[in-house]
């Protein structure tokens, strides 16, 4: 059997690819436990600076395998409730990782595969890319947080509107609707992401990491709630050698190098 994760290195980018062509790169528990390591290594490697999510054959992800999720009707409750925390449990490793965490999306990403395209920090898509909140479809219900980060972006109407319908839509329309970084003409969504990936790989590591989670958590708090933690991390970031190279940098006119601090 192939191997369910592709794992190569760029530089100080790591670029972490689904591999199951087949089946446009359904999901599978394979995948959920390779990913869900390979996030984890990269969080106490600290030559890694971002991650590229992808997948191979030209498609993100299709989501659940229908297949097994059929098989599950059988089972009790609770057990196809621990089924289904294998991909809750990757978005939250997603979501929690250190590192910036970037899609790279041509063809499709539906259902699952469009939660976890959105679970990433960035997302960067092809023009023509298909994402889909497609669980109406086969009568099923959303998971892997994409409800909730739909609604980071669009009103409840069209929340609703896509959830009901399941209706595909364009990388650029969906860029048009928020969650889109970068758009890419048709087979350039991974040399864009790349791109931006070795931009925020040249920052500096522990203040991205703050940074990321103060973006993650502006939605869920209220104003002082938000002060308060901007105010905590200003004070740590003041103190690391970080904030010393690129204060030093900007007074003496040059470009930081945090990469040094790496190693």
């Amino acid at each position: 059997m192939d191997a369910p994760l592709l794992v190569r290195r760029e530089g100080a980018v790591l670029v972490l690819s689904n591999n199951n062509p087949a089946t446009r790169n359904a999901l599978s528990p394979e995948f959920y436990a390779a990913l869900t390591q390979a996030l984890a290594d990269a969080a106490s490697d600290a030559t890694v600076g971002a991650i590229v999510l992808t997948g191979e054959g030209g498609h993100f992800c299709s989501g659940g395998n229908l297949n097994q999720l059929a098989q599950r009707r059988e089972l009790p409750v609770e057990e196809r409730r621990a089924k289904l925390e294998g991909l809750h449990d990757l978005v939250r490793a997603v979501r929690d990782c250190p590192k910036p965490v970037i899609a790279a999306v041509e063809g499709a990403a539906a259902g699952a595969g469009l939660s976890l395209a959105l679970a990433c920090d960035l997302l960067v898509a092809a023009r023509n890319a298909v994402f889909s909140v497609a669980y109406v479809k086969v009568g099923l219900t959303p998971d892997g947080g994409a409800t909730a980060f739909l609604a980071e972006f669009v009103s409840r109407q069209v929340l609703t509107e896509l959830c009901l319908t399941g209706e595909r839509v364009s990388g650029e329309r969906l860029a048009q609707l928020g969650p889109v970084n970068r758009l890419a003409e048709p087979g350039e969504a991974l040399a864009q992401a790349l791109v931006l990936a070795r931009q925020i790989a040249a920052g500096p590591d522990q203040a991205m990491a703050r940074i990321k989670h103060l973006c993650r958590q502006a939605p869920h708090h209220t104003l002082e709630e938000q002060l308060d933690m901007e105010a905590q991390y200003m004070v740590l970031s003041q103190a690391t050698a970080e904030s010393l190279e690129g204060i030093g940098a900007f007074l003496d006119k040059r470009t930081p190098d945090y990469a040094q601090l790496r190693k």
